[in-house]
């Protein structure tokens, strides 16, 4: 089975499949018929599911496999509010929108199968409807509980989902109104009918501290928790590291080894050695080696596949790894031993990486550093200078270094985005009472400097050996997005040059130079990463824009990140020698779902990490309406403009808040104009407005204009 359903994988799986005398089977019959062995049944799941995603084949509505139909395409529902919705296909420059009547029973995040009514014309979206949902991505919606006599609804919080749903009385667990539930679906509706459910629990009161964060969590289907077999294997791990862990490693204990992190972390999973000669510098970047512990296809890798990443939420931490691996054992805490996959390279002068070496090393950190601990020993603190006087010549070596790779990283066009994040503070109780720009310092880039230099050496040495990997791989932006952020900077009297039809990074770096120090600042650098692609993994190495390089990949942080660990494994079997045509085989099969599904769960942490930022800026600037504040327009539409103020905060001028004038969107020129008046606001125009009202619900915050534009 391995060597020859296996070896030409998804191939023979269609062929059997479109073969005229097949007929369709569920999984375990088509094991069965295929003499699968039970070992095996993981990876040929993951074929059928990658086949599924291609839309080479499908799952029908009693759950078995068949070909799909040439006249039907597969992919995701995106939904809207309004009730319409789009499916973005693989393959497909434009998503297929799907009118209100035509969406089915399908809910945002569902795999559907869908067949286009309308091809894509000059100015106009394919239209199509969705013939039936293959996949639910959601069984379960986190919701608001609104109460009737008999009956009630829940609102869901994503307000992608655009109906309510429908809860009789026996089914509401006693919720009264503004209690956030999590409700089971138990009807799906249609396009003309709501759909129905149970509430499984109750949350909390909208009002009460911490209910906000938590339906946050629900709703993403994050846990802290994990499963009892996971916790079995993770407590028979031994806290310390034996003679043979160290076996056939670099020891590397007698160099002198530092980590620079926040003040909070507990996760470190990336450590730093420098040595100085003349004329280079050597760099050792030594990261956990948590797949040392975190063996492959074990309860303990499965959830942390499934998790993908750690997710970083205002006032907690929902790890990838259970605490005990991720703050302790695996995490480089000074003083202690701690086994490592080390990349170290030999740098000139000139930030040229001229060798490297990549090894299993043994280390022990001898200085846990915060970021503000050596920002301050490189500004000249004398207290800290004493305190660390033998680490200065270190640490001030790590920023000439630092600097030679930002330089040589800019003169190639790499564009870095030095714009501050949003530093939210709570009280004890959990509610936010303060937001501030967060910015970067000198010491944070430091270690995103060096970071950046072993993931990128890492990624060509695999490259060029041309064994299975995955890359962590950024497109160039669409002309589309281009388009628009050139409109919108021309407000500011800068451009960009765009003659050969496709844009170099390097224009990007020019304006982001331009801007800095500009109070606009912020606000471009942000539109600019907007109109970036997302990053993804990929198995294709097809390079990233946004670095400007040929080759990337994550390596550095596997602690918190599935990725990093997985090609830790393919970098330990490769240096040993393991790497044999069966591996690679495996491999071959195995990464192309684990790039989908690390992909997917990025983007769920994202998404998270962004939902529960903007409801706890909304509780933030609910303790200040009727105040006035200065910010700069961020965005039109035609049902209002979005301002966002210096620390962050954003919020809607309504158009039927703005009452001297009726105003009009101009598409053309991203900007309202008044029909009586004339007046405009455009994109990037400084406004002064009043907080006029805030929706923790919803997390929006309502401003009305104050002033007149300056």
């Amino acid at each position: 089975m391995e060597e020859t359903l296996l070896g030409s994988r998804k191939e023979t799986i269609l062929e059997f499949i479109n073969d005229k005398n097949y007929h369709p089977m569920k999984f375990k019959e088509m094991c069965a018929v295929l003499c699968v062995p039970r070992q095996d049944r993981e990876t040929f799941k993951l074929l059928l599911d990658q086949l599924i995603s291609e839309g080479k084949i499908m799952l029908d509505g009693k759950g078995r496999y068949r070909a799909a139909s040439p006249e039907e395409l597969t992919g995701i529902f995106c939904g809207n509010a309004k009730g319409f919705g789009f499916v973005s296909v693989e393959g497909m420059d434009e998503d297929i929108f799907i009118g209100e009547d035509d969406t089915e029973d399908a809910m945002h995040g569902d795999t559907v199968a869908v067949k286009l009514v309308r091809e894509q014309m000059p100015g106009k979206r394919p239209e199509g409807r969705v013939l039936r949902v293959l996949h639910r991505e959601n069984d379960t919606i986190v919701g608001t509980y609104e109460k009737s006599r008999n009956f009630g609804f829940v609102v869901p919080d994503n307000n992608k989902l655009s109906k309510d749903i429908f809860i009789s009385k026996e089914n509401s667990m006693g919720a009264v109104d503004g209690h956030k539930v999590v409700v089971q679906i138990t009807d799906f509706g249609s396009s003309k009918k709501n759909p129905e459910g149970k509430v499984i629990e109750i949350i909390g009161h909208i009002n009460d501290p911490g209910t906000d964060i938590l339906s946050v969590v629900k709703a993403y289907k994050l846990s802290a928790d994990f499963p009892e077999d996971v916790m079995s294997e993770v407590k028979g791990i031994p806290e310390s590291i034996s003679g043979a862990d160290m076996a056939g490693r670099k020891d590397l204990r007698h160099l002198p080894t530092v980590t620079i992190d926040g003040e909070d972390a507990k996760d470190l999973d990336d450590a730093i050695t420098l040595s100085r000669t003349d004329d280079h510098y050597v760099l050792g970047v030594h990261i956990a080696d948590v797949s040392h512990y975190v063996k492959e296809g074990s309860p303990l890798d499965r959830e942390a596949l499934k998790r993908g990443t750690s997710v970083y939420l205002t006032d907690r931490v929902i790890p990838m790894l259970p605490h005990r691996l991720s703050n302790g054992i695996c995490s480089l805490n000074a003083g202690t031993d701690r086994l490592a996959l080390s990349c170290i390279m030999e740098i000139d002068q000139k930030g040229k990486i001229l060798n490297h070496e990549i090894a299993e090393t043994v280390i022990r950190v001898d200085r846990r550093m915060s970021y503000n601990g050596v920002q301050k020993i490189l500004d000249g603190d004398k207290e800290l200078l004493a305190e660390y006087a033998d680490y200065v010549p270190l640490f001030q070596d790590m920023k000439k270094l630092s600097d030679i790779l930002r330089k040589k990283r800019s003169s190639r066009g790499g564009i870095d985005f030095d714009f501050p994040e949003s530093k939210i503070f709570l009280d004890d109780a959990g509610r936010a009472v303060d937001v501030q720009p967060y910015e970067r310092t000198p010491a944070t880039k430091i270690i995103e400097d060096f970071m950046l230099a072993a993931n990128e050496t890492i990624a060509e040495d695999f490259f060029w050996q041309e064994i299975p990997f995955l890359y962590r791989t950024h497109e160039t932006p669409d002309d589309e997005r281009i388009h628009k952020l050139t409109v919108f900077i021309k407000n500011f009297g800068y451009y960009l040059k765009n003659g050969s039809g496709e844009i170099h990074p390097k224009e990007f770096q020019k304006l982001l130079g331009k801007i800095e120090g500009t109070p606009e600042e912020a606000l471009i650098s942000r539109l600019v990463l907007r109109s970036m692609m997302r990053a993804k993994y990929t198995t294709e190495n097809t390079g990233h824009f946004g670095l400007a390089v040929k080759y990337y990949c994550h390596f550095t942080s596997p602690i918190r990140r599935y990725p990093d660990l997985q090609i830790h494994r393919i970098i330990k079997e490769t240096i040993k020698g393991r790497m044999d045509e069966k591996r690679r085989q495996h491999y071959e099969s195995l990464l192309p779902q684990v790039a989908q599904d690390t992909s997917a769960a990025e983007r769920r942490a994202d998404e998270a990490e962004r939902d529960v930022e903007k409801l706890k800026k909304t509780e933030y600037m609910a303790r200040h309406i009727g105040e006035e504040y200065e910010g700069i327009i961020s965005s039109v539409t035609a049902w209002g403009m979005y301002v966002e103020l210096p620390n962050t905060c954003e919020g809607m001028v309504r158009l039927q808040d703005m009452l001297d004038d009726y105003y009009i969107l101009d598409e053309k020129q991203y900007m309202l104009v008044g029909e009586t008046t004339h007046r405009t606001y455009s994109l990037g125009q400084k406004v002064k407005i009043r907080v006029k009202a805030t929706d923790k619900t919803i997390g929006t915050v309502d401003f009305l204009i104050a002033d007149d534009v300056k």
